[in-house]
């Protein structure tokens, strides 16, 4: 006999529990999903028939596994809009968003502005820039050639034709100097510290920062140095800032601001050239 859509979201949100707080809003999530609808659209028919268990179970399985949820549905919010991501590319978090928020302060201030991203990922944070500063012109690196192509559906999808997308080692195929601000979520992680499981199938260049964790962000900060950027907004571990701090005092600097994120731990600075 058909089960119904409330039937299968109890039945199969046992099976995930061990993985998430929020067992049935996922499954609800997965059937959304293959369906094609919304929440409210499912909870409209939440007691019809289910005529897709199978593809729901197959979901289910994976996540299971501990396989995050935004691989799965190939999906992930971010500043209110969706974004294309799988394995290629780390997932998008909420904190990231503070970033953002951060950039768009500066790049409100400054006239047609040249941002360079370094280690954009999927893309999510030039995009979102380049849909609030209308006359932006953005350049957007990884290491990873399939980084930039994940990065390049997502412009796709979203329109967007402000962004050059490269594939470059930091700087090292990017020959102009002449941006206005350098912007980065870069891999801050220590090498030997052990992930939670999910976050292990995210890709590793993504998370990994050096022995001390904070190696790549002071090679950008050297590189910011290089260029005619005034201002570098990064994101940083939670533990980082006093050892950054000392990092910045061998520079010429007329203004450091560390913000917090949500857990008021901090999460990344502002930083202005004299």
């Amino acid at each position: 006999m058909t089960k119904s859509y409330h039937e299968l979201i109890i039945k199969y949100s046992k099976d995930i529990k061990h993985i998430t707080n929020i067992p049935q809003k996922e499954i609800e999530i997965f059937l959304c999903n293959i369906l094609n609808i919304n929440r409210v659209a499912l909870h409209k028919d939440i007691n019809s028939p289910c005529s897709c268990e199978d593809q729901l179970k197959i979901f289910v399985d994976k996540r299971a596994t501990g396989y995050p949820l935004e691989y799965i549905i190939n999906c992930v919010e971010f500043y209110g809009e969706k974004f294309f991501v799988d394995d290629r590319v780390l997932i998008a978090r909420p904190e990231t968003e503070l970033l953002v928020k951060q950039c768009l302060k500066i790049l409100k201030s400054i006239k047609n502005p040249k941002l360079l991203e370094i280690g954009c990922g999927s893309g999510v944070i030039s995009i979102i820039l380049s849909k609030y500063i209308k006359d932006i012109e953005i350049t957007a690196t990884d290491i990873s050639s399939s980084a930039i192509e994940v990065s390049k559906i997502n412009a796709k999808k979203h329109n967007i034709k402000n962004i050059s997308f490269v594939q470059s080692d930091l700087l090292s195929d990017i020959k102009r100097k002449d941006f206005d601000i350098i912007v980065s979520n870069p891999p801050y992680i220590q090498d030997d510290i052990k992930l939670d499981k999910p976050v292990t199938y995210e890709p590793n260049i993504a998370l990994y920062g050096g022995k001390n964790g904070d190696e790549m962000l002071k090679k950008i900060v050297k590189i910011f140095y290089q260029t005619d950027a005034v201002w570098l907004v990064c994101e940083i571990g939670y533990d980082q800032k006093e050892s950054l701090s000392r990092y910045f005092k061998q520079f010429s600097i007329k203004c450091i601001e560390f913000y917090k994120d949500y857990a008021q731990l901090d999460r990344g600075f502002v930083l202005e050239k004299r």
